[in-house]
């Protein structure tokens, strides 16, 4: 099988442009801010993965999964996500604000991809993706597809980061725990109207 190089852009650009605004892209972000970035970012890119994989292979079979319950998971994953990063930062000594930063590599990873592989279940991405590889082949479509949302990840890690440098950790950790809070809200809305 020949790698046609404009079916992989052309994944990577649709893929790209349709995770940019994504949660998952915010709970990235958020997740940057108190976890090492690197470590959030192989989680996260273990999860898209395995949804590339998943929706390359068996994409007309996604629309099977239960929704709501997929939602409602993805719900209290942010609620959760919003209360670690809400519940620390009180104090103003810089010690204790760089003890609740998470360090270790399993608990980040498995944090990051638990986040994403579960509220990724029948996002955008993961429908365009199956409707690409029915017609442009499973393989540039598989690439582009993971390339693109590494590459989101990447993007929202490296601007967490920079926000963390210029602003007060308590701060970045309040926006991003009221980001998660309204992201749970955001996925029990579309569980019970959708």
């Amino acid at each position: 099988m020949t790698l046609d190089p404009l079916a992989v852009v052309t994944a990577f650009g649709l893929i790209f442009l349709a995770e940019l605004p994504d949660k998952t892209m915010f709970a990235s972000l958020a997740m940057g801010t108190r976890m090492r970035p690197l470590y959030v970012w192989f989680g996260t890119s273990t999860a898209f993965i395995v949804h590339v994989a998943i929706a390359v292979g068996a994409g007309s079979l996604l629309g099977l999964l239960p929704a709501m319950a997929v939602k409602l998971v993805s719900a209290a994953l942010f609620a959760f996500g919003a209360f670690v990063l809400m519940r620390g930062g009180d104090d103003d000594d810089e010690d204790d604000q760089a003890g609740q930063r998470i360090t270790r590599f399993w608990p980040s990873y498995t944090a990051a991809f638990t986040a994403v592989f579960v509220s990724e279940w029948g996002d955008l991405t993961q429908i365009t993706t199956a409707n690409l590889a029915a017609t442009g082949g499973w393989l540039p479509t598989a690439i582009g597809s993971a390339a693109a949302l590494m590459s989101v990840s990447a993007l929202a890690l490296l601007a967490g980061r920079f926000i963390a440098k210029r602003v007060p950790l308590k701060i970045v950790q309040r926006v991003g725990g009221l980001c998660m809070a309204g992201l749970a809200v955001w996925m029990l809305v579309e569980a019970f109207t959708v």
